[in-house]
């Protein structure tokens, strides 16, 4: 072998082991969602195999699975790919080192001892479809703030193995329901290993929870979500009885008794998971009632640790606590019928040294006028022991108050201890790659590089005003372009399924007002308002020169036969030929749909029966990318509305009769279309720009980007709720009695 030779083999071989660098770099960035919130790492892994990366979901970890080692590192064999890789890998780096933050300076108390988030969902991204709707989604987007934030967070979740229904619609519109069971190597998770607790036979970490009659193992999984970390719980232990097996597997099924022992495994196998790992909370944020044992168990553990009775302790824990209560309608609360939650508590009560009966008194629903008899809810427990409790928007405030007012009797409604913190959206993760490049270029140099740090100040999105009309408008027209794109290709891929013709033009005209409607189908939502008067709407989308189209997407649950058959409504109205190509229904919605939607149409629809929308944080996604409102004055909407920065369907007006005011929100609506937001939209300079409404996506962007974001509703929670449940305010004034 001559020299040359020597030297191409070393070569080669140093050229191998630097590919294994960038590799390994791949897979470390796989491992942590951080990349769900950069487009920039998300591009990278696309780039490897677009094919393959869309049939994994969009999902790193996935596509690294179903790539051969040695097929990635031919494929990162291009320096610029590498330097990519290098610059992503080291900011990540950067990124979990990080001490400058706004926790470390604000909220420093909480490093000691993290806030412990729970939650019977989190929607982190469309790969992990452990979340249903908008509550796992808030769940999701509350710990990334809290990560970029820098406020330490232990959150708590179920890995539910099948995950959340697929939804497909059928040749008559109906929705049909298929599971997809997750796998777990193609997840970013990890199985903890190490810490307190018992040991499963393959070294994973494992905690108990006490059941009638048997003792349920549960395993623990650890996901990285930049810097937040989310511990998730799981059934499938050759150990446990099958019918405990299936506790995990699917989220919201099953009856009453399997809803109840999936909440006393967050609740109570969740904490002793934490205190498992090591984890000394100094708060606990119990997102809706679901994982409301999870206040028995720590009051168990005080008890244990501080040689506390149960009184005292339970006090303390009250005090360090903080609820969040979503649900608007009453209904909507689980309830369990006394002997079920007798059963189901007895282990807990002779674990706390107190008659179950005292435990059953915590949660016992007094009926309200709306029950014939007392039943044992979740929800009333937190409200009983949490000393922090809040509502998600203003208007959701109100309800709350009214609904619970019986639990206060001594108290008039309007001093009924519950307040607010409105929802906001994790900025990052619902912005177009396109609008963050155009805001930055034009807003964010004079922010320190990253626009981003200093979301939540109206300075910063006050210089929105300077970006051109025509640039604005122009990154506007690519991302419809590229949503209406995306529709295209849903709608062909149903209609070869079904085997169903081709239609005679292509459906959606890029140059027609779009409106989108996507979120979860229940009947309160009303996705078939704007159906009220066919004849009115046919006028809307044939109108001569002036067209408007509709985009619908949503899931209904999988035993909502009601939510079904407005999915099917609005899918039949898809194939008549009076509004072909003009309203067209996405199936199977999930956060990639609704990320598509939010930053690619015109305006975004959203009529609830007020005031039953607690928060409708997905127009908000709709705001950071240009999109504007056409809503009910309900939620966040009755809380950002001024006049000019959107459109509001009525006047906020609530009729006793849900039918009446369903007739007066029609009228509305049609109204707003016919006579605003249409000849807003078709009203154009002779350079064809829509100078009116351009201006209006800026207003909304400048008065509502800076407020209807994630990490102002972090910092909120921060100052109002966790620092005084943590005992780390300077200062606090005695609140009236």
């Amino acid at each position: 072998m001559n020299g040359s030779d020597r030297m191409t083999d070393t070569g080669a071989h140093e050229l191998g082991m630097a590919h294994d660098g960038v590799v390994d770099m791949l897979h470390e960035l796989a491992r942590n969602l951080w990349w769900s919130w950069h487009s920039e790492v998300r591009a990278v892994f696309r780039s490897l195999d677009p094919k393959a990366w869309r049939l994994a979901y969009h999902n790193p970890v996935a596509l690294l699975a179903r790539l051969d080692r040695a097929e990635v590192a031919q494929r990162v064999d291009d320096l610029e790919m590498q330097t990519r890789i290098h610059q992503l890998h080291r900011r990540l780096r950067e990124y979990l080192a990080s001490g400058r933050t706004w926790g470390a300076e604000n909220a420093g108390v909480l490093s000691a001892r993290p806030v412990a988030y729970f939650s019977a969902e989190f929607g982190l991204h469309q790969s992990i479809p452990i979340y249903s709707g908008g509550l796992g989604v808030l769940a999701g987007d509350h710990i990334k703030s809290m990560s970029d934030l820098g406020l330490p967070v232990a959150a708590v979740g179920i890995l539910y193995n099948q995950g959340y229904t697929h939804q497909l619609i059928d040749a008559e519109g109906w929705q049909l329901d298929e599971l997809e069971p997750l796998r777990d190597h193609e997840l970013p998770i990890a199985p903890v290993e190490r810490g307190g607790g018992e040991e499963g036979p393959d070294g994973q970490l494992v905690v108990e929870v006490e059941m009638p009659g048997r003792t349920v193992r549960l395993k623990v999984w650890r996901v990285a979500v930049g810097r937040s970390i989310l511990y998730l719980l799981d059934a499938r232990d050759d150990a446990n009885h099958p019918d405990d097996v299936a506790l995990t597997d699917r989220l919201y099924g099953g009856d009453d008794t399997t809803r109840i022992r999936q909440e006393l495994l967050l609740g109570v196998a969740g904490y002793r998971a934490l205190e498992a790992v090591g984890v000394e909370p100094s708060v606990l944020h119990l997102n809706e009632g679901h994982s409301a044992f999870a206040l028995l168990e720590r009051t168990r553990h005080l008890m244990a640790t501080q040689g506390l009775g149960f009184e005292p302790a339970l006090r303390e824990v009250g005090a360090a606590s903080v609820f969040t209560t979503h649900t608007p309608v009453a209904a909507g609360h689980d309830r369990f019928d006394l002997a079920l939650a007798s059963e189901h508590l007895t282990p807990l009560a002779e674990g706390l040294g107190v008659p179950v009966e005292r435990l059953l008194d915590l949660g016992r629903d007094r009926n309200g006028g709306e029950e014939p008899d007392e039943r044992f809810s979740p929800t009333v427990l937190a409200l009983n022991v949490c000393h922090h409790v809040n509502a998600v928007s203003a208007v959701h405030g109100r309800t709350a108050r009214r609904m619970w007012h019986h639990l206060y009797p001594d108290r008039p409604e309007h001093e009924v201890p519950i307040g607010h913190v409105t929802n906001g959206v994790h900025a990052r993760t619902w912005i177009a790659s396109d609008m963050e490049r155009l805001i930055q270029r034009h807003v964010g140099t004079g922010w320190g590089g990253n626009w981003f740090d200093s979301i939540t100040d109206p300075r910063l999105w006050a210089e929105v005003e300077r970006i051109p009309d025509a640039e604005l408008w122009e990154v506007h027209q690519v991302l419809k372009a590229r949503t209406l794109s995306f529709v295209r290709a849903r709608l062909a891929h149903r209609r070869r399924r079904l085997r169903l013709p081709a239609p005679p033009a292509p459906p959606l005209d890029p140059e027609a007002l779009t409106l989108g409607f996507a979120r979860r189908f229940a009947t309160y939502k009303r996705a078939d308002l704007l159906l009220a008067d066919p004849e009115r709407l046919l006028a809307l989308v044939t109108a001569p020169g002036r067209p408007l189209q509709l985009v619908f997407a949503g899931k209904a649950h999988p035993r909502d036969d009601a939510g079904k058959a407005l999915a099917q409504k609005i899918a039949r109205l898809e194939r008549d030929p009076r509004f072909a190509g003009r309203v067209v229904f996405v199936e199977n919605y999930s956060m990639h749909v609704g990320a598509q939607l939010v930053q690619g149409v015109d305006a975004w629809l959203n009529n609830p029966r007020r005031p039953l929308e607690a928060c409708g944080t997905s127009g908000q996604k709709g705001v950071l990318n240009g999109v504007l409102q056409v809503s009910i004055l309900d939620g966040w909407w009755a809380e950002a509305y001024d006049g000019a920065n959107g459109f509001a369907i009525g006047r906020g007006e609530v009729h006793a009769d849900p039918r009446v005011q369903d007739r007066r929100d029609a009228e509305a609506l049609y109204e707003t279309l016919e006579t605003e937001v249409v000849p807003l939209y078709y009203e154009r300079d002779p350079e064809g720009l829509p100078r009116q409404w351009i201006r209006r996506m800026k207003r909304a962007m400048r008065t509502l980007g800076w407020r209807f974001n994630a990490d102002r509703m972090v910092m909120d929670y921060a100052q109002a709720a966790y620092l005084p449940a943590a005992g780390g305010q300077s200062a606090a004034m005695p609140q009236r009695p």
